[in-house]
């Protein structure tokens, strides 16, 4: 069961999407408190009684907004997919729940003042929203993990470049297709100082890796890999090659799909494998389909 917990899990740190989540869970808990009114809410007698629930809602939003849209930019590494868990998803969303309950306390207590109670003291309140948050959060990220992990390793399995052997073979099989077209190319990649190049057959090109301001090109040279780092942006290598099956699958990577021996997957998407599993390369979500499609072409 612990493993389960350190199993990868989909992140978005985007602030689009983190706000239309803060949005939904904002109106949610109005509309919660609006409709059945617990924790002694339905005894109020108070001008404005709607609104004051509804400022719940704002609290919640607010507390949200800033806990998905902040900390991922303070903390990209430990918010980064490569390091997001089962176990982080759960952990983060439940302390957001009982920040939101702390911050909805200090709103009943200091902002509509003495003469509203909910009828539970600090700790009751902490705890009480804790429960009612906990096992559906758990319950429902666990749900959307197995959703996730289902859905890719099912498409992964089912991709017919699993049955080839090595990346010669599926570059002998685009050759037929399209005869010399691929292996006769050569690739020039130009770093930033218009000094440092690497030239090299575009079947021998493995995969390239952005970091910052540099990419490390990962290539092949008598059968052995090799690394070169240049000085570049990644879409500015991208528009240099402009080869059939060397595609963009990450924000971070461009790859030969030539290469990829087999495509496995996990709830984060794919991994494209090369090289007898000596590399992985991940696979970002808005690559998911066209990278797919081209996969089940060569």
């Amino acid at each position: 069961m612990l493993s389960l917990f350190n199993q990868p899990y989909p992140t978005n740190n985007d602030l689009l999407p983190a706000i239309r989540r803060a949005v939904i869970i904002g109106l949610f808990i109005s509309l919660f408190l609006l409709v059945f009114q617990p924790f002694g809410l339905n005894t109020w007698e108070t001008p404005n009684k709607l609104l004051k629930i509804g400022g719940f809602g704002v609290v919640t939003f607010v507390i949200t907004a800033f806990n998905f849209a902040t900390w991922p930019k303070l903390f990209p590494r430990s918010f980064s997919e490569e390091n997001w868990t089962v176990g982080r998803e759960i952990l983060f969303i439940s302390t957001n729940v009982l920040l939101i309950a702390v911050a909805n306390r200090f709103y009943l207590e200091e902002l509509l003042g003495p003469g509203e109670d909910s009828g539970l003291g600090w700790f009751g309140m902490i705890v009480v929203t804790f429960l009612i948050g906990a096992f559906p959060i758990t319950g429902l990220v666990l749900l959307s993990y197995i959703r996730h992990l289902k859905k890719y390793s099912r498409t992964a399995a089912e991709l017919p470049i699993n049955a080839s052997i090595s990346g010669n073979q599926r570059i002998d099989s685009i050759s037929t297709k399209k005869p010399g077209e691929f292996l006769q190319a050569s690739i020039t990649l130009l770093a930033d100082n218009e000094k440092d190049r690497l030239v090299l057959p575009a079947d021998e090109l493995l995969y390239i890796e952005s970091s910052d301001n540099y990419c490390t090109v990962v290539y092949l040279k008598n059968n052995q890999p090799l690394k070169l780092l240049l000085r570049s942006s990644l879409s500015r290598l991208e528009k240099q090659i402009a080869q059939p099956h060397i595609v963009r699958c990450h924000r971070s990577y461009v790859i030969n799909l030539s290469r990829v021996e087999r495509v496995t997957g996990n709830a984060q998407g794919y991994k494209l494998h090369l090289l007898g599993g000596l590399f992985q390369i991940p696979v970002a979500r808005q690559y998911n389909e066209t990278l797919v499609a081209e996969l089940k072409s060569l």
